[in-house]
């Protein structure tokens, strides 16, 4: 979202964001973007966002749900004295669930239009909560426009209520280059931008690369599992980052494949650019989580493509998107380590094969997930809008 708000900047837009605040934290700057934190609770308990999403914490923490009363009614308020004294063009809310219902007295009290973005979490909810559903329809039926960002979400909005949806996904942010500077030597023949030249470089390990927090939707006992299928001679599982299950996972790995897994905990800039320079694919293992949760898009495996890794990934969620079956990637049926590991053990007897997917992906990448499309659709969505209006 902030390379996003970063290149609608670029384009010309001005961006102001209305944000809760967390433990506290005060309105500030972000790449010259003014974020305005709204307070809903004394700083300790400002907790109902950050680390990690607001439905996981809600189900873990049931007393939580208290904090979602003053959070929309503190948000409600701020976006309608926001608006009232900047009167922006367009309202444009992510996560409609509980965002788009806070921002509709707004809408209609000063006419402003309002563009609802869904990531998918709040359409899973219903699984728990049916009365999500009823509030979703309501909210969409007030919406000027729905945007989505994989089929699959666009999918899930239209069962519920019968509407217009416009794809808006991700890009990545190597543009801005997260990695350092460092990125044009990269052995995988180019640097990320120059992608009809990225070559896959096949290794005497084969390196397997997760990256991405440790919760339950990654899916990263099945990857662990998997390793218990491979030769530990021939591959090796890397794992970065952390989360809630690190502990839980990091003993799992350690009683069923102590030779073939290895977590690198939280790693710098330099650190990460690090590991996919030595990977040989990257792996998102994703699964339906026992909430319902799932991956939405899966933009890592974007930003993994773009430096010339072949993709190995579950067939869930917006992740099809993504990867397409033996030509942007490999497929594999979620919770099936077996399925993971011949995945692993095909790439690395045809790095023929590897080859080609990777350039299957930076196809893909190039025709649906340039930030220069992205941001040209969105900036168009709002013109419309504005027309419409004046």
């Amino acid at each position: 979202m902030r390379e996003s708000i970063r290149r609608l900047v670029d384009r010309g837009a001005t961006v102001r964001v209305l944000a809760p605040s967390w433990k506290g934290l005060a309105s500030h700057e972000i790449d010259g973007v003014r974020i305005h934190r709204f307070r809903y609770a004394p700083a300790a308990f400002e907790i109902l966002t950050h680390d990690e999403g607001a439905p996981s914490k809600l189900a873990s923490r049931p007393w939580m749900q208290l904090l979602a009363i003053p959070y929309m009614i503190v948000g409600a308020l701020l976006c309608f004295w926001l608006c009232l004294r900047k009167r922006p063009d367009v309202i444009h809310a992510h996560w409609p669930f509980p965002h788009g219902l806070m921002a509709i007295p707004t809408q209609k009290l000063l006419g402003i239009p309002l563009v609802l973005n869904f990531h998918g979490a709040e359409l899973l909810l219903i699984r728990k909560h049916a009365w999500v559903a009823h509030v979703l329809r309501f909210v969409i039926r007030n919406a000027n426009a729905v945007l989505a960002n994989s089929s699959f979400t666009a999918a899930k909005i239209k069962a519920l209520h019968p509407c217009s949806v416009t794809l808006s996904p991700y890009g990545t942010t190597l543009a801005s280059n997260p990695y350092g500077t460092t990125l044009a030597s990269s052995p995988y023949g180019t640097t990320p931008f120059g992608h009809s030249e990225i070559a896959y470089v096949p290794k005497s390990t084969f390196v397997v690369l997760f990256v991405g927090r440790h919760i339950e939707r990654k899916g990263l006992r099945y990857l662990i599992d998997a390793a218990t299928e491979l030769d530990p001679q021939k591959f090796q599982i890397r794992i970065v980052g952390h989360g809630d299950l690190t502990d839980s996972l990091q003993t799992y790995a350690r009683e069923k494949a102590p030779l073939q897994v290895v977590f690198t905990g939280k790693l710098t800039k330099e650190q990460l650019e690090h590991e996919y320079r030595s990977a040989s694919c990257f792996v998102l293992p994703a699964i339906v989580d026992s909430k319902g949760d799932t991956e939405g898009l899966g933009v890592v495996l974007i930003e993994a493509a773009e430096l010339g890794l072949p993709l190995v990934a579950s067939d869930v969620g917006g992740i099809p998107d993504v990867v397409e079956n033996g030509v942007s990637g490999l497929l594999v049926p979620e919770k099936n380590s077996k399925a993971l590991a011949q995945a692993f053990q095909k790439l690395a007897t045809d790095p023929t094969f590897a080859q080609s997917l990777v350039q299957g992906a930076i196809q893909k990448i190039d025709q649906q997930f340039t930030w220069t499309g992205i941001v040209a659709r969105q900036l168009e969505l709002y013109e419309g809008l504005r027309s419409r209006r004046s």
